[in-house]
């Protein structure tokens, strides 16, 4: 294995991203990113698009997500998802002015300038690709493996949003 192996996943979304923004003229640099998921590649995803100047305002788990309007704490989220295994609602404990839902899906209703599934398979189907344009989303990039259904990919193509398949 590689030294960087656990991060590499979610440096390599980053530094893909980065490029096909940078072909737009948009940057991470200012930008609200929504990330899905809190295991390995969230979480790299996550340090990676902060330190490119991003401020990144979700994350989950399978019971639901949270929404910090002020920058998801990652120290939090990896004392609670990877020391002690727990649930990401308890976010909320530390930090009240977060908020939390226990549909994961309703991740994508908060505006972003940038989506980053990193969760699951087909968890942004058409109308939370919609969703995600409507709120001004301008870039998705895959970190998880087919997260976009058929339905959610031709809403990205037909808006002209930037796209990050998770096969490149």
């Amino acid at each position: 294995g590689s030294l960087v192996r656990t991060e590499a996943n979610g440096y390599g979304l980053c530094y893909f991203m980065e490029e096909a923004l940078k072909a737009k003229g948009l940057s991470f640099n200012g930008s609200v990113v929504a990330i899905s998921g809190s295991g390995n590649v969230a979480i790299f995803a996550y340090d990676k698009a902060t330190e490119m100047g991003a401020k990144v305002v979700t994350m989950s788990d399978s019971d639901g997500y949270i929404h910090d309007p002020d920058g998801i704490d990652i120290e939090l989220v990896k004392e609670i998802k990877l020391v002690r295994r727990g649930r990401i609602r308890e976010y909320l404990k530390k930090r009240p002015g977060a908020s939390y839902g226990d549909n994961c899906l309703d991740i994508w209703q908060v505006p972003c300038d940038i989506a980053l599934p990193c969760a699951t398979q087909n968890e942004i189907d058409e109308n939370s690709a919609r969703t995600l344009i409507k709120n001004g989303c301008k870039a998705v990039g895959e970190g998880a493996n087919m997260p976009s259904t058929p339905e959610a990919i031709a809403v990205y193509l037909e808006n002209k949003t930037i796209y990050g398949p998770a096969k490149a």
